[in-house]
């Protein structure tokens, strides 16, 4: 089966027989794919009248465990935003109902976020429906095809997700 990416790569070769055009093969895909998927986010999110940064935010919250709160710089490292961009997302987010902002007991001067019942409602409404989209578009592989793909895939990215600072 020829894709878009076998098209542009056909072409590249015959205009520029010079280079060596291969990690087009991959990473063209990997890109389209990722496209598709933004679209697959987006969709499962509007669903459940969410905004991908605030998805982000809220699923970062419930994965901590209950009861569900974090610091604001524990979410800046899990979102990888600046401080004030944060600071705004809550802010945001507060306002929506869906997280409140908490004295930190263990820091005077320091707060802590907590996911409302109603964020974490919302939260797990919209993993639900982010997992149907992406069973969706996984569903041309078999099981074991997913796991090698998910290996080859994590030898790629584990070196970014491993850089200091």
């Amino acid at each position: 089966m020829e894709d878009e990416v076998d098209r542009l790569v056909a072409a590249w070769r015959r205009e520029r027989p010079d280079l060596d055009v291969e990690p087009l093969e991959v990473l063209s895909r990997v890109s389209r794919l990722a496209r598709h998927l933004d679209r697959a986010r987006r969709l499962a999110f509007s669903e459940h009248h969410l905004e991908p940064w605030e998805f982000d935010v809220l699923t970062s919250l419930r994965r901590a465990g209950a009861p569900y709160q974090l610091s604001p710089g524990q979410l800046l490292q899990q979102t990888l935003v600046t401080s004030g961009t944060m600071t705004n997302r809550i802010d945001r987010l507060a306002k929506k109902g869906l997280v409140e902002r908490l004295p930190d007991p263990s820091d005077r001067r320091g707060v802590l976020v907590r996911l409302t019942p109603e964020g974490r409602d919302r939260a797990d409404q919209a993993l639900a429906g982010l997992l149907d989209q992406e069973r969706a578009i996984l569903a041309e592989l078999s099981r074991a095809q997913r796991g090698e793909l998910a290996a080859l895939l994590r030898q790629l990215t584990a070196p970014f997700d491993n850089i200091p600072g």
